[in-house]
């Protein structure tokens, strides 16, 4: 059996038909009367189906066509698996701010900002290193230059990075730098 936890909510009958072919699918099946029976802390852990929509909840499946194609609908909870694997293979925690590679996107609770590749390709080095980053290394490994590249390239690139994280989320601090180099705290 799979880590997948697949809520069936004010549903019952579905759960019934779904229990009965448990040992052929791939998920923990759970049944709830009650949406706060679940963990709100680990809500983004869930997969609902339910025959009415769940207000500000991404991760769920509405049923609203009868009669049901079991095997259409385990299809579909494959796929929304599949995509929200992906989705979450995607982001990163930076501190308070969450990184999403694939829309290139940094964003906290409150604001996002839209990023250039090479934009979000600095965070993510920066990010991943241990101590602070030479530009030299940043050439190397974000530009792919072994050349030397002119030093106020990868200046100019922090620089606006900065500035538009100044901009948007008031962080004067988020790329710190020093005579070592460039690092995200």
């Amino acid at each position: 059996m799979n880590n997948e936890n697949l809520v069936i909510y004010d549903f019952k009958i579905l759960y019934e038909i779904l229990n009965e072919i448990s040992d052929h699918i791939n998920f923990k099946l759970t049944c709830i009367n009650k949406i706060t029976d679940l963990d709100s802390k680990a809500l983004n852990n869930y997969l609902v189906i339910s025959n009415k929509k769940i207000k500000d909840f991404e991760n769920q499946i509405e049923i609203t066509n009868f009669p049901i194609d079991i095997v259409k609908l385990v299809e579909n909870i494959n796929i929304k698996f599949l995509k929200k694997k992906y989705s979450q293979q995607s982001e990163i925690d930076i501190g308070v701010y969450k990184l999403n590679l694939n829309s290139r996107k940094i964003y906290n609770s409150e604001k996002s900002l839209d990023l250039t590749e090479r934009e979000a390709n600095i965070i993510f080095f920066l990010n991943n290193s241990k101590s602070a980053v030479k530009i030299t290394k940043l050439q190397t490994e974000v530009w792919g230059h072994n050349s030397k590249l002119e030093t106020h390239t990868v200046e100019t690139h922090i620089y606006r990075l900065r500035k538009k994280i100044n901009n948007i989320f008031g962080d004067n601090q988020f790329i710190e730098s020093s005579k070592l180099g460039y690092i995200i705290k």
